[in-house]
């Protein structure tokens, strides 16, 4: 990926991996680093920050005679998601404003101010 990741926004990127289903943590390696190019070593650090937070829950499960470690967003977690999405609604909008997408003119990002 082009753009380097905050720790705030992989945060907020993991707790929406997580807010459909539980996933096991090579599972959610596997996803990070097709999508954004993360390594696994860089994806642990923030599990055991959510998890240190009360925004994630780990259950373990059998899995070819080991146990797979999966990763679950709580009540917490899914508050600070909803907060983050919100957030993001608006960086978007800001940044499309200066990227075209959103066709905002000038006029608009300025508030009418020459």
């Amino acid at each position: 990926m082009g753009f380097p990741i905050s720790g705030e926004l992989l945060d907020a990127c993991v707790l929406g991996a997580l807010s459909s289903e539980p996933a096991y943590g090579y599972e959610l390696g596997q996803k990070f680093g097709l999508a954004l190019g993360l390594s696994e070593t860089a994806l642990y650090p923030v599990l055991r920050r959510l998890m240190k937070d009360g925004q994630l829950s780990t259950y373990d499960e059998p899995f070819d005679g080991r146990n797979r470690r999966y990763y679950k967003i709580t009540d917490h977690g899914a508050n600070t998601l909803a907060r983050h999405r919100d957030e993001w609604r608006s960086y978007r909008a800001g940044v499309n404003a200066f990227l075209g997408n959103d066709n905002i003119s000038d006029n608009k990002i300025t508030g009418g101010r020459s």
